[in-house]
């Protein structure tokens, strides 16, 4: 049995440890409301086997109900390893914050940290959100005049449904409550969705370098949350590197970071972060990495190995998500994360602290040490050359070598050499003589 610590797992040389231990326990509760001890076995991973006795089993169990609050009572066994006395200790419970001793700590990665003022009142209030969410709430200060209709109806094409009236067509999509608007409806459909929250925005930055010495390039964003995720992708595109490729005979544009695997990311961002929080969703874009970061972590008691691992979700936004889904814009089962890393294998995702969850695409490199720098201009210069041939004879396949010459800005010299290679690659072909002939374009894979 292979050991490794984990935010969930703590590992004990010996119950000599056991105050250390009860730490970790309430740290664990607070982060993911479950937790795993094992004694004798070194932090290491190393089983090495302790005394076991029925009143070491007691200690352990009146240690952990006597010193964390409110009380928890965990499964306490021995547990036989490679001929090893060891003691395996479970709990659970979901009355968070729990305190160790009378402090609270949380998890970090293996560690526990303890808690300040400002994060134990926020573990408090996550607490209670659950009980009433975010995206359920009345807004008291919006009216139906503040919602447009023409988004709403928009948005009820993608989802195939009938406009009516837009109390009526609130109503349909669950977005009402005794007649008054829901926060969820604001931040979809409002004219103005940052009159009523402020964070319901986008901040976005190029920086110049691997860290923010260097800003190139910032830019913020108000709007309805839809039109935040447009602005988001456009932003991306427009400054990350794309590339090419030939798909017979049509021309397709590839990003260097794949289109639909950071469009589900900064979809997720907008859809399960923590509107609770003030901050926005921010996209970060370094000459080495693209960060998607959200406000608040990962939600229901998930961790990264668990999104990764599996196809399950936990949804903070519960109407929001419907709302996404209706519109085909998420999937019910939780498949982003997999299609995420299918198609950027290299995607890593990370928990800031206790306020942030960051998603990181790697960026590829665009140098070719091999290939200097006019040679891959002169490339470059040739294919978009041929390219913009085939375009021409698409349009005109009576076209001539002269006219060819003038519509592109080149030497007719370099028009006859572009044809020649465009005739040797098999891809144009004459059909009768220079004068009274014409081209035919020949598909072929490239």
């Amino acid at each position: 049995m292979k050991f490794q610590e984990t935010e969930t797992v703590e590992l004990k040389k010996s119950a000599s440890e056991l105050k250390e231990a009860v730490v970790s326990i309430a740290a664990m509760l607070n982060k993911h409301q479950r937790g795993e001890v094992w004694f004798g076995v070194k932090n290491d991973g190393t089983v090495v086997g302790q005394q076991v006795s029925d009143k070491t089993v007691r200690d352990v169990t009146k240690a952990i109900s006597e010193h964390i609050e409110p009380k928890v009572y965990p499964t306490v066994e021995q547990v036989v390893i490679d001929g090893k006395k060891c003691i395996k200790v479970q709990v659970e419970g979901s009355e968070h914050p729990y305190y160790a001793n009378g402090r609270a700590y949380i998890r970090v990665g293996d560690e526990d940290r303890q808690l300040s003022a400002k994060e134990l009142e926020r573990l408090i209030l996550e607490k209670n959100r659950d009980r009433l969410r975010w995206d359920t709430e009345e807004c008291d200060k919006a009216t139906f005049d503040d919602i447009s209709a023409a988004k709403l109806k928009s948005f009820l094409k993608l989802c195939s449904l009938p406009y009516d009236t837009i109390p009526n067509s609130l109503e349909k999509l669950n977005l009402l409550r005794g007649g008054k608007l829901l926060n969820a409806a604001v931040l979809c459909f409002s004219r103005k969705p940052d009159r009523f929250f402020p964070n319901a925005r986008l901040r976005c930055a190029v920086f110049g370098t691997a860290d923010t010495t260097v800003t190139l390039d910032m830019k913020d964003f108000h709007g309805d949350v839809f039109t935040l995720i447009g602005k988001a992708e456009e932003y991306i595109l427009e400054h990350i590197n794309i590339g090419m490729r030939l798909e017979g005979l049509l021309r397709v544009d590839v990003p260097e970071i794949d289109r639909e695997a950071f469009r589900e990311a900064i979809i997720n961002a907008f859809c399960h972060r923590d509107y609770r929080e003030y901050d926005s969703v921010n996209i970060a874009i370094f000459r080495d990495r693209v960060e998607i970061r959200s406000p608040g972590l990962l939600f229901g008691g998930l961790t990264i190995d668990t999104i990764k691992k599996k196809m399950v979700s936990a949804r903070r936004n519960e109407l929001l998500a419907e709302l996404f889904q209706r519109s085909h814009r998420i999937e019910k089962w939780g498949r982003g994360i997999k299609m995420i890393l299918e198609r950027e294998p290299a995607t890593e995702f990370e928990e800031v602290g206790t306020v942030q969850f960051v998603v990181t695409f790697k960026r590829k490199a665009v140098e070719q040490p091999s290939i200097s720098d006019s040679k891959k201009s002169s490339v470059k210069s040739s294919v978009k050359s041929s390219v913009k041939i085939i375009e021409a004879i698409q349009e005109n396949n009576t076209v001539t070598a002269v006219e060819l010459s003038q519509l592109l800005g080149i030497t007719l010299r370099a028009v006859e050499k572009q044809i020649a290679k465009l005739k040797q690659d098999g891809m144009l072909r004459r059909v009768g003589p220079d004068k009274g002939g014409y081209w035919e374009i020949v598909e072929k894979p490239t």
